[in-house]
């Protein structure tokens, strides 16, 4: 019983719960961010290179060997397929962005509210209280 008390306390712990959250806000995020890519920028990309799909672009390394006595695929074919692959780079370099942008409002928003509120003047040191109660001395 002492090991569930454990898992409870360390689940509990607002860390766990905020990066759960983020979890499944990057999961959703990620969604979105796949749809505008699959949905949004390439297919214009793909009628700028001529209505490439770049999902199908494959380089094949060994054909599919037919068995001609049952007329079924003996072996599978092996190939590379790379247009998945500018794919993902896709994918990847747009959520980087978002990130990058979302970072960096956030960061604004917090140099904003940093600069509303001025700091108070420094505390003058002893030096300085020391001169002044001179400088008051001599004006009397």
């Amino acid at each position: 019983m002492k090991i569930v008390k454990e898992f409870k306390e360390f689940a509990m712990r607002g860390n766990v719960i905020d990066l759960a959250v983020g979890v499944i806000i990057g999961a959703a995020f990620g969604k979105v961010v796949g749809s505008l890519v699959n949905d949004i920028i390439m297919p214009p990309i793909g009628v700028l290179v001529g209505g490439m799909d770049f999902k199908s672009l494959a380089f094949t390394i060994r054909e599919a060997v037919m068995d001609p006595a049952t007329g079924k695929v003996a072996k599978e074919a092996v190939t590379l397929k790379y247009g998945n692959f500018i794919q993902t780079l896709v994918d990847f370099t747009i959520v980087a962005f978002a990130i990058f942008m979302m970072v960096k409002a956030v960061m604004n928003l917090s140099k904003k509210k940093t600069e509303e509120a001025p700091a108070p003047p420094p505390a003058p040191t002893k030096d300085q209280e020391l001169l002044t109660e001179i400088r008051d001395l001599l004006k009397k």
